[in-house]
């Protein structure tokens, strides 16, 4: 019997709801969160929201035939007035809505209608898709500043797209070069020369104006890569508690971070299928659609076996490192790894870096192999860089070589 099917045994609250009108589907609702695998205060406050909500439906003589994510919104609205709404709430909100919705008690969710603008946006997607090649997570980063960008300038909507002009772009990119930082500013750039290029090219816009967006300068290399040292690094990964499971889990992913150089997103986006333990080697999902096939030096091999064996929850999920808390999937994304990252760094007293991420063991891990002897070209090899340039600011971390290609200072030391 798991944790779930325990508490749901002894739970008058369950029971209270289940002996209520709606018991044949609390008792489907119940079967769905044992199957999720919620612990037991996660059970208790699902069961406990649904209650809520259908009293408060009932109060209002609101049939459970009528329920859909409206009344759900009109409901947490309500709530939020006399109390702190849970972060878990509207996930259980929308389980309920699930298995409403496969026992055939309400209608199916309403297909959202696309306005003419998120039509564009679409269109736009498909086009940077099939014409780029770019990925749908590089093609969502690039949309926000379009939005905002069609919400000064042509406020009517797609209607107007054909009446942007020359002057409008370059006073709207004058005017918000400064809002950001230069590689935003850059980034903002890039989107609004894809997107007037897009225009152009399908004709929803008789100018070529990709051409008449402002160049954003960024010097290259105008700062040493954030970095820690090897006793810094040896800190972060000894405070870990390895005695509990998410402490082995946390182990292993700053295993990968810090003795291989991974990025966050490659760590997310790891699974089972994509590590090869006969050949010691493992599939990385690098940026730019590279795959690459790495060897997975034994230490950081005996801490993902440490967690696979007395970490990793069960779970149908094939990604390698999953949440500790139900239900046990994988990370949304690589923000996770990062907060995993600064946490370990906080729990080491490693502070006042500029950069407190998973990034800085990818750069502390180039420093340390420059320093050990490792050249420029198999640092870029095995951090995956398709530019020599970008491998090339480690370079500079190297201080004493440096100071041998200075030129003496006249009347002074070198």
């Amino acid at each position: 019997m798991t944790n779930t099917e325990e508490y749901l045994s002894r739970s008058r609250l369950f029971r209270r709801l289940r002996s209520g009108t709606h018991g044949h589907l609390v008792e489907l609702y119940a079967a769905h969160l044992v199957e999720v695998g919620l612990a037991r205060h996660g059970t208790w406050r699902s069961l406990n929201v649904v209650g809520n909500l259908l009293a408060w439906m009932a109060s209002h003589r609101t049939r459970l035939s009528k329920l859909d994510e409206r009344i759900v919104d009109r409901y947490l609205r309500h709530q939020g007035a006399k109390q702190t709404i849970q972060l878990d709430d509207r996930p259980a909100l929308k389980r309920w809505l699930s298995i409403l919705r496969s026992a055939g008690t309400i209608a199916p969710a309403a297909v959202p209608v696309d306005t003419p603008q998120e039509q564009i946006f679409a269109e736009f997607g498909a086009y940077l898709q099939s014409e780029r090649g770019l990925t749908a997570k590089t093609i969502e980063h690039h949309l926000p500043a379009i939005r905002r960008f069609l919400f000064e300038v042509c406020p009517a909507g797609a209607s107007d797209l054909d009446k942007i002009k020359q002057d409008e772009v370059i006073r709207y990119v004058e005017c918000h070069a400064q809002d950001w930082s230069p590689k935003s500013a850059k980034l903002m750039c890039w989107s609004l020369r894809a997107f007037l290029r897009y225009l152009h090219h399908t004709g929803m816009n008789p100018h070529a104006l990709a051409g008449c967006v402002p160049s954003i300068r960024q010097w290259k290399h105008v700062s040493l890569p954030t970095y820690l040292s090897a006793a810094q690094v040896q800190k972060v990964l000894d405070c870990c508690d390895r005695t509990s499971a998410v402490g082995r889990r946390d182990f292993a992913i700053l295993m990968m971070l810090s003795k291989l150089g991974l990025r966050a997103d490659e760590v997310a986006t790891l699974t089972l299928d994509d590590i090869d333990w006969r050949a010691g080697e493992m599939l990385v999902r690098a940026k730019g659609r590279q795959r690459a096939r790495m060897p997975i030096a034994p230490d950081v091999g005996a801490a993902v076996v440490a967690y696979l064996r007395d970490g990793r929850p069960k779970s149908s999920c094939r990604r390698l490192f999953l949440r500790s808390l139900a239900p046990h999937t994988g990370f949304a994304s690589a923000g996770a790894i990062t907060m995993i990252a600064k946490t370990a760094l906080e729990r080491a007293s490693i502070r006042g870096y500029a950069h407190q991420g998973a990034h800085i063991f990818r750069h502390s891990l180039a420093t340390e192999l420059l320093r050990s002897g490792a050249n420029l070209s198999e640092i870029g090899q095995l951090l995956r860089h398709k530019s020599h340039d970008t491998t090339r600011i480690y370079a500079k971390v190297d201080i004493e070589a440096l100071r041998t290609l200075s030129l003496p200072w006249p009347g002074g030391a070198q």
